[in-house]
């Protein structure tokens, strides 16, 4: 009787770790589609692109989907499967971070409509450094997937450390779009990338927790 317990126990485990191996998978696709989110609000911030301003919104919903999709499917695991303290650790941290991926979504949508709204101004003095903010900001992003990726350790604190260059730069950038005394001319772009600016800060805030929650996963502490 004993036996038969205790294989029904294993298979159970087994097919546990399988359910979360195809979560972590999921996760890192929705991923992918947040990547790819911030490569097109990119382009249509400095490129002035349409089409990819357009492409935008439909790619959210698709990572809205994802993002409620791994939300069930990770309570689910929680409620039914029985799982041990750290299992329920990785499937809390999973929830946080899509919740952290599906953010970035929402503000690389929000860039792509500020870019729409920028088209007919010429472009401000300092774009590029509002452009070197936004490689900053992708580049991010992509280290705290690959950390998922490999299961990194160091992530958090590399994370900080990197998005302590995009807080200067975002930093200097409104200083210097809120000394505009002398501006001449119509101060909605002046406003409109102000905002742009805001949003790339809170991107990098929200890769900088993915990386934190990662490190979480790992060793059960805070990066």
């Amino acid at each position: 009787m004993q036996r038969v317990n205790t294989s029904k126990l294993n298979s159970s485990r087994q097919h546990f770790e399988r359910e979360l191996k195809r979560l972590r998978q999921d996760v890192l696709r929705m991923g992918a589609l947040v990547e790819n989110s911030c490569r097109l609000s990119h382009q249509a911030l400095f490129n002035r692109d349409l089409a990819a301003a357009e492409a935008l919104r439909p790619l959210d919903k698709q990572i809205d989907r994802f993002y409620r999709q791994i939300e069930s499917d990770s309570i689910i695991l929680l409620t039914l499967q029985g799982p041990v303290a750290q299992d329920c650790r990785v499937l809390g941290a999973f929830m946080q971070l899509v919740r952290d991926l599906e953010r970035i979504g929402d503000y690389a949508k929000d860039l792509g409509e500020i870019a729409v709204k920028l088209f007919p101004y010429a472009a401000l003095d300092c774009m590029p450094d509002v452009e070197r903010m936004s490689h900053e900001t992708q580049a991010m992003l992509g280290m705290s997937l690959m950390a998922l990726v490999n299961l990194n350790p160091e992530a958090g604190s590399q994370m900080k450390e990197k998005d302590t260059t995009v807080d200067d730069a975002y930093d200097r950038l409104y200083r210097h779009l809120a000394s505009q005394s002398n501006y001449r001319g119509v101060l909605e772009p002046v406003l409109l990338v102000t905002l742009a600016i805001r949003h790339l800060e809170r991107m990098a805030d929200h890769a900088t927790n993915i990386g934190q929650r990662v490190t979480y996963i790992v060793t059960g502490r805070r990066g």
